[in-house]
């Protein structure tokens, strides 16, 4: 990244390499708040996007990135109920000679710009029902504040230092680049253009003089970091392709723009010739929500996990873990990585005008419906592709006839006349298969359904801790279907209430199924906010009986009473998901009977 060999000499005066390194790493393998964690961690924590530039409305990809840690915020209220437990922050990156040059390109202000595209955002997540407890704005001024502090740090410990860059620049990527990572591709002219690797946008020569942070003394940190910590960086191949630019040269790296350049960003502290560098500005959102550089940040910041793109891999597990070592602190808990969204099988692009507005999906599929769909189907591992058709036969699948169709069919008056929760008959399921009397009628799916049943919260818990959403969601989906089976197998509807012989089997086929839809309807609260709750609503659920620590899934099967037996249903609450595609709506109503 910076070709002039004098970097690496300027790099080494002024403090020991060896001292340096030796520091940091007593600084974070130490025991205490800045030490190696362990499962001792309290309850709090804290989710971030990654804060979205502003050159550009939102599009699916932004949104995904939102949902994933949505989710993950959610679930972890269920498992902790508190709101003061669980922080969750997003926001707008407003700084940077992309955003200099898009306002000017729209004959704006650059602050104008920012109010515009922050709005859009704001509104998207608003309409996305995305439950962050802060949005956050670089241009503000508690922002500042921040990002002024932590280079004051950083320059204290020496790390910092004025030399003379001469390399490539991308402006699109905010980010500088090694003559390795440029190649050569025609332009509109037909003449060869440079352009980066890996991002395909266009870059040009830059030389000025900038400060430098000493990112080349942090490698060794870095990799006893991340090799001391599998799941630092989550999923595996991302960890590993960490590890893998580790095993490269990491030279230092240029952190300010001169100002006559660069104006519409913050100030290096003492020296408004130069502007900070947009990335080590955006990095400080995270410490800035948290309260930096008060001391009450302390208490969230060893709980941190990042929510990000591939795209930025490098910023986040490269850059900002060496720049907090350097500021004394310790990388973040957690960074969660996603890949991206296709588009019927291409990359989305403005020219080839196949960029998906999310919130037309969120109008026509339903807020709970496009939610549900980018969770399920998004596999952080690898991108995955969209399409309308795709979509509509998922949730009409998962949601409109399975689950809605279940639910339905255990609060149809038809069969439940009396509205309630049915009793449980131990006689005719009782808790072990071998027990089964003349009066038994359980078989052995119906043990298998129960066993399933019970162990899913467990499942989607460990599903959630591995950043799985998606195999969280098919594991829920599965036992919906099982669900449907059991219900389908016993036919509650040829069942007769006034007859001694059926009533008892029949409230007890009832009494399972609205117990399994009661988990259903709880562990589907991190994704389907709105559908969930009209669900658990329906079955008389309070709102203090919804966290998973209330759960207790079955507890007559277990000789337990169960406070929801003999309970009245609540109201009716219509439809559960209404159907995408009305041409086999007929489904709808044979689940009603």
């Amino acid at each position: 990244m910076l070709r002039v060999s004098a970097f690496r000499l300027l790099g080494r005066r002024g403090a020991s390499r060896v001292s340096l390194l030796e520091d940091f790493s007593f600084r974070y393998y130490s025991s205490g708040p800045l030490g190696v964690r362990d499962d001792t961690r309290d309850s709090r924590a804290y989710f971030t996007t990654p804060i979205f530039y502003v050159n550009a409305a939102p599009h699916i990809g932004h949104l995904y990135s939102a949902l994933l840690a949505d989710a993950l915020c959610r679930h972890h209220r269920l498992r902790v109920p508190s709101d003061a437990a669980t922080g969750f922050s997003t926001g707008t990156d407003e700084h940077g000679l992309k955003i200099q040059q898009a306002a000017a390109a729209a004959g704006l202000a650059p602050s104008e710009l920012c109010d515009r595209v922050s709005a859009q955002f704001q509104q998207l997540f608003r309409k996305a029902d995305i439950s962050s407890t802060d949005f956050i704005r670089t241009t503000e001024a508690r922002h500042r504040i921040a990002v002024q502090h932590f280079w004051g740090m950083l320059k204290s410990r020496g790390l910092l230092y004025k030399g003379l860059y001469e390399g490539w620049y991308c402006a699109s990527d905010e980010c500088f680049l090694p003559e390795a990572k440029v190649t050569r591709q025609p332009g509109p002219s037909g003449d060869l253009c440079p352009v980066s690797l890996e991002s395909g946008h266009t870059v040009s020569w830059t030389k000025e003089e900038n400060y430098i942070f000493r990112l080349s003394q942090f490698r060794e940190p870095l990799q006893q970091w991340l090799r001391g910590d599998p799941q630092a960086i989550t999923p595996e191949p991302f960890h590993h392709t960490v590890l893998q630019w580790l095993e490269e040269e990491l030279p230092d790296l240029s952190v300010s723009r001169r100002s006559s350049h660069l104006h519409w960003g913050i100030p290096v502290p003492g020296d408004d010739s130069q502007t900070i560098y947009v990335w080590l500005d955006a990095l400080v959102n995270y410490l800035t929500v948290i309260g930096y550089p008060d001391a009450e940040f302390k208490s969230w910041w060893p709980n941190t996990s990042h929510i990000i793109g591939k795209d930025i891999l490098k910023f986040h597990a490269i850059y900002w873990p060496a720049l907090l070592l350097g500021a004394g602190m310790s990388p973040p808990h957690r960074i969660y990585v996603h890949s991206h969204w296709t588009v019927c099988g291409q990359k989305m692009s403005k020219s080839l005008g196949n960029v998906v507005d999310p919130r037309t999906c969120l109008d026509r599929y339903t807020v709970d419906g496009f939610r549900y769909f980018l969770l399920r189907q998004g596999v952080p591992s690898w991108d995955c592709d969209y399409y309308d058709e795709k979509v509509v036969k998922l949730l009409d699948s998962e949601l409109a006839d399975a689950l809605g169709g279940l639910l339905n069919r255990c609060t149809a008056n038809k069969i439940n006349p009396s509205g309630i929760y049915p009793a449980f008959c131990a006689t005719c399921f009782p808790s072990e298969p071998g027990l089964v009397g003349p009066s038994g009628r359980a078989q052995a799916e119906d043990y298998a359904l129960v066993s399933a049943v019970a162990t899913l919260p467990k499942q989607v818990a460990d599903h959630y801790d591995n950043f799985q959403i998606y195999k969280a969601l098919e594991a829920v989906s599965s036992c919906v279907r099982q669900t449907n089976g059991f219900v389908q197998r016993h036919a509650p509807w040829k069942l007769n209430w006034e007859s001694p012989v059926d009533a008892p089997w029949l409230g007890t086929v009832l009494h399972v199924a609205l117990e399994c839809l009661r988990v259903f309807g709880t562990l589907l609260q991190p994704v389907t906010p709105s559908l969930a709750d009209r669900l658990l609503s329906r079955l008389g659920v309070s709102s203090t009986e919804r966290s998973l620590g209330e759960l207790h899934f079955l507890s007559r099967f277990y000789g337990h009473p169960s406070p929801f037996e003999g309970r009245r249903l609540g109201p009716e609450t219509g439809v559960l998901f209404p159907r995408l595609d009305q041409s086999r709506s007929w489904l709808v109503k044979a689940h009603k009977t």
